[in-house]
């Protein structure tokens, strides 16, 4: 719980309804913010601090800490309070299903220094939290093939395994769905890049599409609606759940 939130509304006499009231939350939203991880978003954080007359670093000090880049943090606050996530994956296995030594692998060639690797690394793994809370998204993550078979290092078959048998364990929590288009589709939509759509508590959408510098983040209706219709055809592209498992296993099995 956020201790440090809980008795600042408590001493200002605001309780989760009131500051929903004030901020133009649902009241279930605002009771969310005294949950641990949950952390809203910048806008809100102005607003609450405010209201309740404390510093945003008094009630949320762990924004000072964060260790993702700072372009990505907005998304990292959207995937905290999204109800659901879905995304597609060509060339890698999805940041919320890495292990972490599949994760420090994938940033292995860019221009870094060790500790800078370190806290990229942290941040990724440390956003796996959301699956294993009390009431995680649902996450449906859609992975071609190719990136199970690709190995993230040379000479890496051990990594490869390792990091595939977590997926197939990750594949297994309930709130949890992987399923994977196998390697002989022909062309299909996903071979235009990843990107994930959030459905926040509200029934907005949001998206977040990956590029080669920095992501964007899109909440156009209408591009919303585009990636949708491209999600659909890229699901039925994919192997059924059960049948993706079973592949999953065998790709883990074959990285002797």
């Amino acid at each position: 719980m956020n201790h440090r939130l809980i008795a600042a509304m408590a001493q200002a006499g605001e309780t989760a309804e009131s500051l929903a009231g004030q901020v133009g939350v649902d009241p279930k939203t605002a009771q969310r913010w005294i949950s641990p991880g949950r952390i809203p978003r910048p806008r809100r954080r102005s607003q609450i601090a405010g209201i309740v007359g404390r510093d945003v670093e008094d009630l949320w000090p762990a924004v000072l800490k964060r260790r993702e880049p700072p372009w990505f943090r907005p998304w990292v606050e959207i995937e905290r309070e999204a109800v659901a996530l879905r995304g597609f994956e060509l060339a890698w296995v999805p940041g919320l299903l890495q292990t972490e030594a599949y994760a420090r692998a994938t940033l292995a060639g860019e221009t870094l220094s060790p500790s800078e690797i370190d806290e990229l690394v942290a941040a990724r793994v440390g956003r796996q939290a959301i699956l294993h809370r009390l009431r995680p998204p649902m996450v449906v993550a859609v992975v071609d093939e190719t990136a199970l078979r690709r190995p993230a290092t040379r000479n890496g078959h051990a990594l490869m395994r390792e990091q595939c048998e977590h997926l197939a364990a990750c594949a297994e929590l309930p709130c949890v769905q992987v399923q994977v288009v196998p390697a002989g589709t022909p062309v299909y939509p996903g071979m235009g890049g990843p990107f994930i759509l959030a459905e926040m508590p509200d029934g907005a959408r949001v998206s977040h599409v990956d590029g080669q510098v920095q992501a964007q983040i899109i909440a156009e209706q209408a591009d919303i609606a585009t990636l949708e219709r491209r999600w659909a055809r890229i699901v039925g592209e994919a192997l059924p759940r059960a049948a993706s498992l079973d592949l999953i296993r065998e790709v883990a099995a074959s990285w002797t």
